[in-house]
């Protein structure tokens, strides 16, 4: 039985997993998201988060850090001079991992990986408030109603005014 293995080995020694791990860190700092299988993005997660947490503080130490982890310079940049600062205030939870369905050839659950600060649709504006896309009105009317209620002021007070014009006329 393997009760409290957390290790995922991917069915792969411990070089070629470290490699493989490695390469998707780099494709994911380089491009925000990825496809990948559903075992590889859950155990990217577990390798990722630690690296984003390096670079939510910007020292020689850090760097030094991550860089030992990743080897590739591109990426420690794009790591520390982009993503750190974005998810500065963020205590964790850095990366989301959606699930997208099966592969065809061998019918393997894909997923994509992103960071989340990363996601223009997830994204809040200044004032808190997701952003809002526009779509089609559903059964209930959507924002008739506040039409509706202007209308109904503008014609109100419509035959009032023509009212006090036509008395005035008189």
């Amino acid at each position: 039985m393997r009760h409290g293995v957390k290790l995922n080995p991917l069915g792969r020694k411990r070089g070629h997993r470290d490699a493989l791990l490695k390469n998707l860190s780099i494709a994911l700092i380089t491009h925000k998201r990825i496809n990948t299988t559903l075992a590889k993005a859950k155990a990217l997660r577990g390798f990722i988060e630690p690296l984003v947490t390096k670079a939510k503080d910007n020292t020689t130490h850090s760097r030094r850090l991550a860089f030992s982890e990743l080897q590739n310079k591109e990426a420690i940049k794009e790591l520390f001079d982009v993503i750190g600062p974005k998810v500065g205030d963020r205590p964790g939870g850095y990366v989301r991992v959606i699930k997208t369905g099966f592969r065809k050839g061998d019918g393997a659950d894909t997923a994509l990986i992103e960071f989340v600060d990363f996601n223009d649709i997830y994204s809040l504006d200044n004032q808190g408030q997701a952003k809002k896309s526009k779509s089609r009105r559903g059964r209930s009317g959507g924002k008739s109603g506040s039409n509706v209620a202007a209308a109904a002021a503008a014609a109100t007070a419509a035959p009032v005014v023509g009212d006090a014009i036509s008395n005035e006329e008189e």
